[in-house]
């Protein structure tokens, strides 16, 4: 549950205990703005939150004829963080995942104030290799989300494919990584295949199709290659998913519960695809 916009949500500092009675006793009767459809409470360090209807009328501010409590404050948690934009549902999201089963009231971005409330918030896996880190599709995925151009609130989680991970399962004395990257590190002689480097000792690639298709353009021969494709290696169970294949030239494609992009997707190509993939599951 979160409101739609922070106008529908009012604040009332209150003098009376935030129980069960009080609340309904105090609520009905009393008037509330025509736009208003959520009240948050306070009684010093005690919130609680109510749904209201208001009389039919044109009025601006009209009596209350019914208050449902959606939280008291046994069940609610009260956040102050200027950074947090109450409007972004996707950042709304992630706090009621940090905070299962809880109401999170937050006074946040030019002092807006508003709530949610999920126990069962939507979870978008990103599943993107490193390094560098923090991922590049966890980056785009981020600032999708922060600029709102995914339409639906989703909870990202990051599934990282460690290459230095990968490397280490290599037997051969030689390890080949498809270009440069800050933070990759082997034991082995290292190569980079974009710099088509003489290579003198037997090595295996870390790379994908493409990559093995690279290398035998350009050696002559094939090589032992460790898949680090994230379209290969997502698992297969139902979960949403966005990955990076460089089968896919530009925009997105989906597969079943999978989006995936390009390797150099951009900010709109990764909110597009997540957007696609949310109203293919029926979010």
């Amino acid at each position: 549950m979160i409101p739609e916009h922070c106008k529908d949500v009012s604040v009332r500092v209150v003098d009376f205990p935030l129980t069960r009675s009080r609340i309904e006793k105090e609520a009905i009767g009393k008037k509330a703005y025509t736009r208003t459809k959520y009240i948050i409470l306070r009684n010093e360090a005690d919130h609680a939150v109510i749904s209201v209807e208001k009389e039919e009328g044109e009025d601006l501010f009209r009596p209350i004829r019914n208050a449902s409590i959606l939280s008291l404050p046994e069940d609610t948690i009260y956040l102050r963080d200027e950074t947090l934009d109450v409007l972004n549902r996707s950042q709304m999201a992630k706090l009621s995942l940090e905070h299962r089963g809880k109401t999170v009231v937050v006074s946040g971005m030019f002092n807006h104030v508003s709530f949610v409330r999920d126990d069962h918030p939507t979870v978008l896996r990103v599943m993107d290799v490193v390094p560098p880190a923090p991922s590049k599709l966890s980056v785009l995925v981020n600032k999708a989300i922060d600029a709102e151009l995914i339409d639906f609130p989703v909870v990202a989680e990051i599934e990282n494919i460690d290459l230095n991970e990968l490397a280490r399962t290599v037997r051969t004395r030689g390890v080949m990584f498809p270009c440069r990257a800050s933070g990759l590190s082997s034991e082995k002689a290292v190569h980079f295949l974009d710099e088509t480097p003489p290579i003198q000792v037997e090595s295996t690639l870390i790379g994908c199709d493409l990559s093995r298709r690279i290398f035998l353009s350009h050696y002559g021969r094939p090589i032992e290659c460790v898949n680090m494709c994230p379209r290969e290696l997502a698992p297969k169970d139902g979960l949403l998913r966005i990955v990076k294949c460089c089968k896919v030239k530009e925009g997105f494609t989906l597969d079943g519960p999978t989006a995936i992009v390009p390797w150099g997707a951009t900010v709109r190509e990764v909110g597009d695809a997540v957007n696609a993939i949310l109203r293919e599951s029926g979010v």
